[in-house]
């Protein structure tokens, strides 16, 4: 959703709007846009103040307060403690940004390639310099997700050394002896389901991108099950039970004891999803793909 239906709700009278999946700028666009600030500025402005604090020298501090004009805008913060700076209010536009001087939206694309940035005190920065170029086909982008299977997870914690010094070889055992004994006591083929092991405090974060090495000292195993129903799930990370307490390597003579962090030791997550349509509408109408509905908040 672009800005365009946020106005038309506005204009009609609404003090607040609650929509649906929208671009973070048009929430905070759509307002001076609708007053007739130039786009330049207004989607600008609306690009810093989008995650409060984060343009300032205290992220954690709360809002910030945009004023935009016709040659620009200003920013400072709510917290008189804080600061924004031109470094911090610049530094937004790399944020969630694939090009840091562009920022496509529906309506066009935000160019801030000759913005400045001037501290006009030691709180507040003034930009100026941001242009908007229309697009020659206002556009949405079209979302869409599926249910991939249902999920079911259950974890175990590691300390013991033996296993530690060698937990890749472990979780490759683990990986082996799962599949095998869901086939021996379900009858599930390898591809009737899906599991993933992550071993957190090795590299369950950046996996084969991990730069450290030696063994860790301590190892959570989260073992994810994914299958075509909740029932099925849960069997087979019922199945994985016993292994993920007390699967020892081929070199230890005796059963380890690893630690659950809670009983039942599986949890059911529901249903699981991917993304299944991400695509580009044309759109005549700005707002025709979009309902507008009008009420009032009853009395408490």
């Amino acid at each position: 959703m672009g800005h365009e239906p946020i106005v038309a709700a506005l204009r009609a009278g609404a003090q607040v709007v609650l929509a649906g999946r929208a671009t973070d700028t048009a929430v905070a666009a759509a307002y001076p846009l609708m007053k007739g600030m130039p786009a330049g500025p207004a989607w600008h402005a609306a690009k810093i103040v989008e995650c409060g604090g984060q343009c300032t020298t205290d992220p954690r501090a709360g809002g910030v307060l945009a004023t935009i004009d016709a040659g620009g805008f200003t920013i400072e913060p709510l917290d008189p403690a804080v600061s924004c700076t031109p470094i911090t209010v610049a530094a937004h536009m790399l944020y969630e940004s694939a090009n840091p001087f562009e920022m496509r939206e529906p309506a066009g694309t935000l160019d801030v390639r000759d913005a400045r940035y001037v501290a006009l005190d030691d709180r507040i920065v003034r930009v100026e310099g941001s242009r908007f170029h229309p697009a020659g086909q206002y556009t949405i982008k079209l979302e869409g997700a599926r249910i991939t299977g249902y999920e079911t997870l259950s974890f175990t914690a590691i300390r013991d050394p033996l296993i530690l010094a060698d937990i890749d070889a472990w979780a490759d055992l683990m990986r082996t002896m799962i599949r095998r004994r869901v086939h021996q006591t379900l009858g599930l083929a390898d591809d009737e389901y899906a599991f993933d092991l992550r071993l957190y405090g090795h590299n369950a974060v950046l996996g084969d991108l991990e730069p450290e090495t030696g063994p860790p000292r301590e190892v959570g195993v989260m073992l994810l099950v994914n299958a075509p129903d909740q029932a099925t799930a849960t069997a087979i990370a019922k199945v994985a039970n016993p292994l993920m307490l007390h699967l020892p390597t081929p070199a230890m003579g005796y059963l380890p004891s690893l630690a659950f962090p809670f009983s039942p030791a599986e949890v059911e997550r529901g249903a699981a999803y991917e993304f299944a349509l991400n695509h580009v509408v044309d759109c005549a109408d700005p707002a025709s793909l979009f309902r507008i509905e009008m009420g009032e908040k009853a009395d408490a």
